[in-house]
């Protein structure tokens, strides 16, 4: 009788929006979690809701922190199953002529490094058992591009890139990559992208938003929940021939939102 394993899985900026949502539904599978994030006060809230998962506060652009965290876990878990990169920042809001250099790296390093320093440390453990997967959180503004907001598209389109890479890497040792490019999903971050684009325009809130849903064939914002369940599928065995993938979950983008 073949005794089913209980995961092992990892979740950068898991104590709110999408990241929660990812931890919560690995946990409702019976998996064993260590999440990490920046805000104090949602790891808090996350571990008086749920004290079954082991949160811990970093800075995942900080590689010391980064070592620090996978240290720890890695101790704790004995390996690593699934890997989720959810960490990220809006970044600036603007024309690029406006945009200063030190806003577009704190951007790239949020969204992009902190992947890479993450995927490190992962790669060999993953590799070593010959079993894993690693699902790094894009966007479709890195299958569109996205106007007023080119440090984040370009990070999101070159999370791809190193996504596809990683699979060819892998491969060969059974370990999985796979990027998920949510839409316009629910929620804080995307009420704070809004009013900027709202701001930087000189147009309400409202209009954006509208904007966003129209260009969608589903017409209507993305639940974090939809996002964890593609990550739950990523990392399960049904997913075992999926690799290399960059999948939207967006509710079909017709055109991406661009605004004048």
């Amino acid at each position: 009788m073949e005794v089913e394993m209980v995961q092992r899985v990892m979740v950068t900026a898991g104590a709110s929006g999408i990241g929660w949502a990812v931890a919560k539904a690995f946990h409702a599978n019976g998996a064993k979690i260590h999440i990490c994030d920046i805000d104090e006060r949602a790891l808090r809230e996350a571990k008086e809701a749920c004290p079954d998962i082991v949160a811990t506060h970093l800075d995942v652009s900080d590689e010391d922190e980064v070592n620090r965290w996978f240290d720890e876990a890695l101790s704790d878990l004995g390996g690593l199953d699934v890997l989720v990169n959810n960490a990220g920042t809006k970044g600036p809001t603007g024309y690029v002529e406006e945009l200063r250099l030190d806003d577009w790296q704190k951007c790239l390093n949020v969204c992009l490094d902190a992947q890479f320093l993450c995927v490190k440390r992962a790669a060999p453990v993953m590799k070593a058992q010959r079993s894993g997967s690693i699902v790094n959180i894009a966007s479709t503004a890195g299958l569109f591009g996205y106007g007023l907001r080119t440090p984040y598209a370009a990070a999101k389109w070159a999370v791809i890139g190193f996504t596809k890479s990683l699979a060819i890497e892998l491969g060969p040792f059974d370990v999985r990559a796979n990027a998920i490019c949510p839409g316009s999903v629910e929620g804080a971050r995307m009420e704070r992208v809004a009013r900027a684009e709202a701001e930087s325009r000189n147009v309400s809130l409202e209009v954006v938003n509208k904007e966003y849903v129209q260009s969608q064939s589903i017409k209507r914002f993305v639940k974090p929940e939809e996002i964890a369940d593609m990550c739950v599928f990523l990392g399960s065995p049904a997913a075992k021939m999926v690799s290399g993938q960059a999948i939207a979950v967006d509710g079909h983008t017709e055109t991406y939102h661009i605004g004048n």
